[in-house]
């Protein structure tokens, strides 16, 4: 069995950790890669430095408020080279703000979430997010094989 390939765009550890530990609860077999701003999720997404043997992920969890280049800056520039823009982009953010959803949905993100601030719900959000994407959505045929 192939693992899928998830990539956490995040910088709140406290996130990180939950996000793991959901994925580790979820029955979804994948390798969690996980950057802690735009410029690293750009630089892992078109292999470059030490990125560069990194594989394509199957799915991209992105906050929008980041350091360095935000989640709004990264899902434009995902969703404008053809490379990238087929991998679905869910945004996880800590926002609920109307001009958020608007402008991530005009960016072409797959869906938008808010985090709960409630630990269990937030880790029963990312199951569900894993078994969404890899059980019952139908992904392109390329995936992370190329």
């Amino acid at each position: 069995m192939i693992p899928v390939e998830i990539l956490l765009v995040e910088d709140n550890p406290g996130d990180v950790r939950l996000t793991v530990e959901a994925l580790n609860e979820s029955k979804i077999f994948n390798n969690l890669h996980i950057v802690e701003d735009g410029i690293e999720a750009l630089a892992f997404l078109r292999k470059e430095d030490k990125y560069e043997r990194k594989p394509r992920p199957d799915l991209i969890l992105l906050d929008l408020n980041l350091p360095k280049k935000d989640g709004r800056e990264v899902l434009e520039e995902i969703k404008k080279e053809d490379p990238l823009k087929r991998i679905p982009v869910v945004i996880l953010t800590t926002s609920s703000a109307d001009e958020d959803i608007i402008k991530s949905y005009e960016l072409y993100a797959n869906c938008f979430i808010t985090k709960p601030v409630d630990i269990e719900q937030f880790i029963k959000v990312v199951k569900s997010i894993g078994n969404f994407w890899f059980s019952i959505v139908k992904l392109p045929p390329d995936g992370h094989k190329k």
